[in-house]
């Protein structure tokens, strides 16, 4: 999902990527630039006149699970949810819940000043603000979640 505006040429190999993109994710198959990801977390992405910020679904998911970082630009959320083992004389009637990795990429307006990004996690939800400014931005910086 990109937060900047498109240019006014129109790309159709963009519109073919993005087309491919949601019938991959249709079929739970989700693939970034080799990276595959088993599942992806719903979110919400809201503006104001100071900041960007980024609400992220990640019930299961420990806070030690997941990594988010800035690379060049562009936001990046990671990590990974385990999978539930069966126990001894316990049978699945349904098994709907996505285990496994997931990942998130959001390219990102160079008016987000990354010095300050603060990142939380409480209750299942990954909670990111990205602060406006005219900062160019970094090559890749880590940011703690709390």
């Amino acid at each position: 999902m990109q937060l900047t505006r498109r240019s006014e040429t129109w790309d159709p190999f963009q519109e073919i990527d993005e087309l491919r993109t949601r019938v991959n994710r249709l079929f739970g198959l989700t693939k970034w630039d080799g990276d595959l990801a088993d599942w992806v977390p719903s979110c919400n992405v809201t503006e104001d006149d100071k900041e960007y910020r980024v609400r992220m679904e990640l019930p299961d998911v420990k806070k030690e699970d997941v990594k988010v970082n800035m690379e060049n630009g562009v936001l990046v959320v990671q990590g990974e949810r385990n999978e539930e083992k069966e126990e001894r004389g316990v049978r699945f009637h349904r098994h709907e819940l996505s285990c496994g990795k997931f990942l998130r990429r959001f390219t990102m307006p160079e008016e987000v000043d990354e010095s300050k990004i603060q990142a939380n996690f409480r209750d299942g939800m990954l909670n990111l603000v990205l602060a406006k400014s005219k900062v160019k931005p970094t090559q890749v910086k880590e940011i703690p979640i709390n």
